[in-house]
């Protein structure tokens, strides 16, 4: 499997079967989806989810199938059978490729505001991306797209996160809004207080081998 970062809260995992793309926002580029099979939705909010891009690569390519929460699939309709409405517990395959689904709210931003449905997917059995909540999977993850900077994170609870999924690797993603000093104290930080976990922060199209 070979990850690759796009822009925010995406990454594209390239696999024997094809390539998944999770949540491209309006943060990532176009190319993230180029080519792609399928695209994973964790949540409706902009950066995770961009009707107008998404609805264009499924136009772009006809064989590309989205799996989704089902406040996201209301807002997709027209492509019929190509969405697929999952939750807290199911689990499928893309082309050999297996996922498994986890959590079911976005985490708390201010009491005063509604919070949004959230789902977390697991894919190969090896990388997760939680979206936006700090969601426990319950099974073994080898690599955490661990979510570094929003208006619901605070550093000490991602680092006790982390602690407890147990990851070989965390990767930070959500991070853009971060400065480069930001993102170099929450890497201190996180590695300081979460050393079992190797962190690192992936540049915009950089990538990484998982084996």
């Amino acid at each position: 499997m070979r990850l690759t970062k796009f822009g925010h809260a995406c990454v594209r995992v390239e696999h024997e079967g094809g390539a998944v793309v999770v949540d491209p926002g309006l943060f990532t580029g176009e190319e993230a989806m180029a080519g792609a099979d399928a695209v994973l939705i964790t949540h409706e909010h902009f950066d995770h989810f961009a009707e107008e891009r998404l609805r264009a690569a499924a136009e772009a390519r006809p064989g590309l199938r989205i799996w989704t929460n089902r406040a996201v699939a209301g807002q997709l309709e027209g492509l019929g059978t190509r969405v697929t409405v999952v939750g807290e517990g199911d689990a499928f395959e893309i082309d050999g490729l297996s996922v498994s689904v986890h959590g079911e709210w976005h985490a708390v931003i201010h009491p005063d505001l509604p919070r949004v449905t959230n789902i977390g997917f697991l894919l190969g059995g090896r990388v997760f991306h939680p979206g936006d909540a700090l969601t426990l999977p319950e099974v073994p993850v080898e690599t955490l797209l661990l979510p570094v900077s929003g208006p619901w994170t605070k550093l000490s609870e991602l680092i006790d996160y982390t602690r407890e999924v147990k990851p070989a690797q965390a990767l930070a993603v959500h991070e853009l809004v971060l400065s480069e000093l930001g993102r170099e104290g929450a890497a201190r930080m996180i590695g300081q207080l979460a050393p079992d976990a190797a962190y690192r922060s992936l540049a915009d199209g950089e990538s990484v081998e998982l084996g």
